[in-house]
């Protein structure tokens, strides 16, 4: 009796270690976010705002803490109900190292539309913000 409630017990633990461990190796090897270049950022971002696309926008984000994936879904959602299309981004002062990302396009009613966003780097990775940009 005893020698069942410890392989049990037993093989209740070593599942929970593997477990962990599973999660662990995802966490470490998830990719970290934004875009190699800022042309790269520059095209993802266009395919993601254009697309209505929350991952990709997500995964281009400088957000504080864990939320931009949830605001990437709220973002999306209100660029699809106001018919955005045609998107566009512009790198500048210098796309090689910007600062600043205009966002342009066509709203579903064919008014045009544009807005600035702060570009971001750091470790080689390149982002965008949701605040002003920086002159």
């Amino acid at each position: 009796m005893h020698i069942r409630r410890d392989v049990k017990v037993g093989l209740s633990i070593a599942a929970a270690v593997v477990w962990i461990g599973a999660v662990t190796l995802l966490i470490v090897h998830e990719p970290n976010p934004g875009a190699a270049s800022p042309a790269e950022l520059r095209d993802r971002l266009a395919v993601a705002l254009d697309g209505h696309d929350s991952d990709a926008l997500g995964d281009l984000l400088d957000y504080p803490g864990s939320g931009a994936d949830d605001f990437a879904k709220d973002y999306v959602a209100v660029l699809a109900d106001h018919g955005v299309h045609d998107v566009r981004v512009e790198l500048g002062p210098d796309a090689a190292a910007p600062s600043r990302a205009t966002i342009s396009g066509a709203l579903g009613d064919g008014k045009p539309f544009s807005y600035p966003l702060t570009v971001t780097s750091e470790d080689g990775r390149w982002t965008v913000a949701f605040t002003p940009p920086l002159p």
